[in-house]
This record gives C-alpha cells, structure tokens and sequence, in this order.
C-alpha cells in the first residue's frame, strides 16, 4: 500500500509512560507541569518517543480500552492548576482537590472531580477558539454532549435502560434543546482537555519529542458510539449485542478472554466505504504523531462470542475486510504513522495484510524466550520495520517476567543476553531491545525504575478490578537514572 517506513527517523528509542500515572497532587497524572517535566526527561535522556495509553474517558473497570466516547478524552488529565492560572477555580477549591493516595482512585475522583470542573466551567467565558473547536470537532463532539447529558439525566446507567425517546438516538436529537445547559458543561471539558493536550504536544514538538498514541480497535457497547451509529454494529432490537469480541483459550487462559465488545456490523461498514473508521482514525491522527492500533489481527480475522455467554470458550473466528479498510486510510490520510499491535496467534492472514499495509509490528520480549526460533528474539527480527519492548501496559514488568524465567527459558534469555559488568538483568533485556535492528525499542517506564509486578504491573487481561491504579513517585527523575538511560541509549547509537 505504499506506506512510509521509519516515521521519519531510525534507530531510536522511547518510553512507554502513561498519562495518568504521573507524578500530581490531585490524585491523578494529568496534562500540566509534571507532564512538561517528563517532556524534559526524555529530550534530557535522548529519547524520540512518548508513547501513551489511550486518552479516552474511562468507565465501569477503569479500562482506557473499554470507552463512553472513541473521540472524546479524559476529564481527569484537565490539569486543575492550569485551570487556575486562566482564573477559573481558586487556591481553596484545589485544596479541597488535593489527595496522597499511592494508587489512582478511580472512584473517589468520580465522585469529586466532577464537581470542580463544574466550579471551573461556570466561569468560563467562550471565545473564538472555543467556537472554532466546536466547529471542527461537530462531526462527534455534539452526539458526545448528548450522550454524557442523558447519562448524568439516567444517573450513569446504561443507554439499553433509558426510556425509548432517550435510547433511539434520532428521538433524542430531536429532544436534545431541553439538555442545553448540561451539553454545554461537556464541550467545554472536551475543549479544555483539547487545548491542554495541544499545549503539551507542541511542547513536546519543540524538544523534537513524538507522540505515539493508542487506538483500541473496538469500543464500549455502553457509549456514544454505539447509542449514535448503532446501524454499525451487529445489535438486536433492545439495543443489546447480538455476539461480543474477545480472544479463544490459549496457553495462558484455558477460556479464553471475554472482552465484552459489540461486535462491528462490517457488511455495513464496508458499504459506507468505512466513513465511520475514516472518521476514527482522523481524530486519532489529530491528537498523536503515531498511532499504534490494538488487537490489529481483528482487521484480518476476529473473534466472535455469542452475546450472554460467560467464558470465550463457544466462539468462532470470522474473516475482517481489513484490507480495504486500510486501503481507504491510505488513500485519506497517504502519510499516516501506524504501528500495528500484532500480538497473539498470527495467522498467514495476518501476516498478509501486515505486509500488505507495511506497518511496523511489535516485538515483545517478555514472549522471546520460550523458543529458539522465536520471532521475538531480536537475532531473528527480519527487519528493521518492527517495534520492541520489554514490557507492556499488558504484561509484567520486565523485572517480573524475566526473573521468572526457568529451565531452558533461562538458558536461552542467557546466551542471548550480553554480560555487561555492573548491569542486571531488566538492564539486560533492555539492552537487547536497544541492540536490536528494531526501528524503535520502547521501554516501559516501570522497567527503567525497576519495578516488579506488585510495584508497578498496570492490567492483568480479564480481571474486572484492581487495574490500570499504577502511580510513578515523583521522586523518580534523579540525576543517577537520567545518567543512566542517556548513556545506554547513547552506547546503542539510538541518539
């Protein structure tokens, strides 16, 4: 398909870090001061990339991956302090924000952050920024309105239990005038959390910092999404899904995974010559440099489970028009940067369409060992068009894993590995990664502090709670680990 290789650079490193686990005195990471700060930790330690988890609102589970709204982004990254500094909330309304709590309380902000933000709105004057965003962003922005202000109306529950005007999304446009007031509250969050990504991207720019974001390829059946387009998605007449996404038993799950997801309605899709995804995959590359797009093997093939099943044991896989779909994304968007999330069982079909559309894959090392013939042994790596990382939001840190490592597993990671004296063994893999001919290595932020499992792991795949809380102390910017990095990274010519 003609897409570009290298993203405009080679061999270079970056760090996985998301936003909310940075260092703030609000009980989550946000777009402010700190996020500047790691801006500066990067360009100070010679990294190219910041890659983030997604920037959605998160919902019931906490998960970035399960969305009310693909478009919109999170309300708790708003930095308060710079909400004060444009004189919308005073010192003693962040005193009352303030809270020590050593991981993200999800629950505690949704009871209290929301209240803020409605402090800081009511002193909001619009302005012809504000206007021009609400221009540009219509195509979602007001559904998105519409959506969180019959949610806050239904006291959160899910759309399928609205009265029938609410649930049928024509109905509800028609009606929508009476929700003015509270529709307004959420564009202004939506613009605000704009204007200060915007802010922080164009600082990252400036230090020649690219930000990689990330796309989950399938939405919330609760959200805006479903309840606006709910023709692009397979759903009975009760709004309910007719079969849900997940994966099949493996060898690290004997049910599988249930994700959950409405399954897409890609005959439809296909149809409308893929507007929806076009539309998607705009906003995407409106707020990243690069966008890694998750579980990229559903292009090709996915998985489907039938809707009130309880394990993922009874589905079946169902071919995925991918390669027309990203025909029509090159031909939109001819300079798009994707990275490919092809993890799991990757069959030839898979590897067709990667070829095909010539993205770079991933390399998790955490999966190299167990196989001498292994392609995430970075000896193996075919070429230089892949990423590697140590760890990932989905596995465990490097410290975790390769400790873990027995038998054969151990003997292998050993003759791989280069000795360095003084250097242990999360130093090692990262070594390896940054060795390698990979394009890009990334390393996730909890491998760099030597956190294992119980300190920093951010999601174990199919548990409903205790996830995604991970918080960095911010004493973690010591001269000793910037001295560190620069020079690994250095050694490894990635800067």
């Amino acid at each position: 398909m003609g897409k570009l290789k290298n993203f405009g650079f080679k061999h270079k490193a970056g760090i996985l870090m998301p936003i909310s686990a940075l260092p703030n005195k609000y009980g989550i990471g946000s777009f402010g001061r700190e996020a500047h700060k790691f801006v500066d930790f990067l360009y100070e330690t010679g990294q190219k990339c910041w890659q983030v988890l997604p920037l959605n609102p998160t919902s019931y589970g906490d998960s970035p991956y399960q969305s009310p709204a693909s478009g919109a982004g999170n309300p708790y990254f708003i930095d308060l302090d710079v909400l004060s500094s444009k004189g919308l909330l005073t010192k003693e309304e962040l005193k009352g924000q303030r809270n020590n709590d050593k991981k993200v309380n999800y629950g505690r902000l949704f009871e209290t952050r929301y209240e803020v933000l409605r402090t800081a709105f009511s002193r909001f004057k619009p302005n012809a920024e504000y206007r021009a965003f609400l221009r540009k962003n219509a195509s979602w922005i007001e559904d998105y309105a519409l959506f969180m202000a019959l949610k806050v109306k239904n006291n959160y529950a899910s759309f399928t239990l609205w009265n029938e005007c609410e649930r049928d999304y024509k109905q509800a446009r028609e009606s929508s005038s009476q929700y003015e007031s509270e529709m307004a509250f959420w564009r202004w969050v939506q613009f605000e959390f704009d204007a200060q990504w915007k802010h922080l991207r164009d600082y990252a720019k400036k230090k020649g910092i690219v930000l990689i974001g990330d796309m989950p390829i399938y939405v919330a059946h609760d959200s805006a999404d479903v309840w606006a387009s709910r023709e692009q998605f397979l759903l009975d007449e009760s709004y309910n899904p007719t079969l849900v996404a997940g994966v099949p038993p493996d060898a690290f799950s004997e049910t599988g995974q249930l994700w959950g997801n409405p399954i897409y309605n890609w005959e439809k899709m296909k149809n409308d010559g893929f507007e929806w995804w076009l539309d998607r995959i705009g906003r995407a590359f409106e707020l990243y440099d690069i966008v890694r797009i998750d579980h990229f093997r559903g292009f090709a093939g996915y998985y489907t489970i039938p809707f009130g099943d309880e394990t993922a044991v009874n589905g079946w896989w169902n071919e995925a028009p991918g390669q027309e779909l990203f025909e029509a994304v090159n031909e939109r968007f001819p300079s798009a940067k994707i990275i490919a999330e092809d993890l799991g069982v990757i069959t030839d079909d898979v590897k067709k369409l990667l070829s095909d559309c010539d993205f770079p894959g991933m390399k998790m090392l955490p999966f190299a060992f167990f196989d001498e013939n292994s392609d995430y042994i970075p000896r193996n790596y075919k070429s230089e068009n892949c990423v590697v990382y140590t760890s990932s939001h989905d596995s465990d840190c490097a410290r975790s894993w390769v400790n873990d490592l027995t038998g054969d597993a151990r003997k292998l990671f050993n003759r791989e590995r280069r000795k360095i004296k003084g250097e242990n063994l999360v130093c090692s893999v990262i070594r390896l990664a940054f060795e390698s001919k990979a394009n890009l290595a990334v390393v996730q932020m909890q491998d760099y502090l030597y956190l294992n499992n119980e300190e920093g792991r951010m999601n174990m795949p199919s548990t409903p709670s205790g996830n995604w809380g991970w918080r960095m102390s911010p004493r973690y910017n010591t001269k000793a680990l910037r001295d560190k990095i620069s020079a690994l990274t250095k050694e490894t010519k990635r800067r």
